[in-house]
């Protein structure tokens, strides 16, 4: 098994190399979306995990429809109210488990609705992998970069749909999803602005990784901020001096992007059940999130 305290989700699905066949298509996850823990991030460090209530929220799994073909999706915002800003939170290899739903839990319990989508599903079900080079080889590596935009295009319309403010709309992901926020922010022409946390920043192309957030950064739609851990072996801090060089020859949103590094912290710091965790910068960095957001209108 991969050390996942030493590696981070989108340099292995870079680096996986194995081609298995191809799982079976499915349309939904054998477990409950955002209940429990995928097997693959075990241990759990139960003492630090955060539990964010619900009281006060619709929360929960919805279905959210792409051309005919039904994505799970998270979603928790405070019961009753519509009008909402919209906040789409992007997982890391892991999938849309409990610590995503509690991230999104927290977006809803700030005035939020949050929307966390399973992006892996037509590849297969990443909670069920013990195995995280195994899970890498046979769903990750497998997921198109297209194929995320998309979905991400369709929640979105779920959104305006079911309470939420498309105009007020911000996105945010860890690891692997913090690389898909850099994509989608230059993506889609509604996103205000974008968190990224620790998201892989350059890579070979590919035929489903065409491109990477240092090939679109110059084009932003809205400003990312990025979060970033001075002790992430798997994210040389050269490759973030690559991508400020390309965001301050960008255009406005590509110039009102930030980085924030924390010296001490490795990859995964926000990940608040797995022994990468570090309080500091992980409350550190939830307060600029916000701040960020609502900075750029996404309030």
């Amino acid at each position: 098994m991969l050390n996942t305290d030493l590696i981070t989700d989108s340099q292995a699905l870079l680096d996986a190399t194995d081609t298995p066949p191809q799982p079976s298509r499915r349309t939904a996850l054998k477990a409950a979306i955002g209940v429990g823990y995928a097997a693959a991030a075990m241990p759990i460090m139960a003492q630090t995990a955060i539990k964010t209530s619900a009281d006060g929220l619709t929360a929960g799994e919805v279905m959210i429809d792409v051309n005919g073909f039904k994505m799970p999706a998270y979603r928790a915002a405070p019961a009753g109210k519509s009008g909402l800003p919209v906040v789409l939170v992007l997982s890391e290899i892991f999938g849309v488990h409990e610590y995503i739903a509690d991230t999104a839990r927290r977006f809803a319990q700030a005035g939020y609705l949050a929307i966390a989508p399973e992006l892996f599903v037509r590849q297969g079900d990443a909670q069920s992998y013990g195995e995280m080079a195994k899970l890498i080889a046979e769903v990750i590596s497998k997921v198109p970069d297209a194929q995320v935009l998309a979905d991400l295009d369709a929640t979105v319309m779920w959104a305006a749909a079911n309470g939420g403010d498309t105009n007020k709309l911000g996105v945010t992901g860890f690891c692997w999803g913090g690389r898909q926020t850099w994509l989608y922010a230059a993506h889609n022409p509604k996103v205000k602005a974008g968190v990224a946390w620790y998201g892989r920043l350059v890579g070979q192309a590919s035929e489903l990784n065409p491109k990477h957030p240092v090939d679109v950064g110059a084009q932003l739609n809205g400003p990312v901020l990025g979060l970033y851990g001075g002790a992430d072996t798997g994210i040389p801090l050269d490759t973030v001096d690559k991508m400020k060089a390309v965001l301050a020859g960008g255009n406005a949103a590509a110039k009102a992007s930030n980085f924030v590094v924390y010296p001490d912290a490795p990859h995964a710091f926000h990940a608040d059940y797995r022994p990468s965790f570090r309080k500091e910068a992980a409350e550190d960095g939830w307060k600029r999130a916000v701040a960020w957001f609502k900075q750029h209108g996404v309030v």
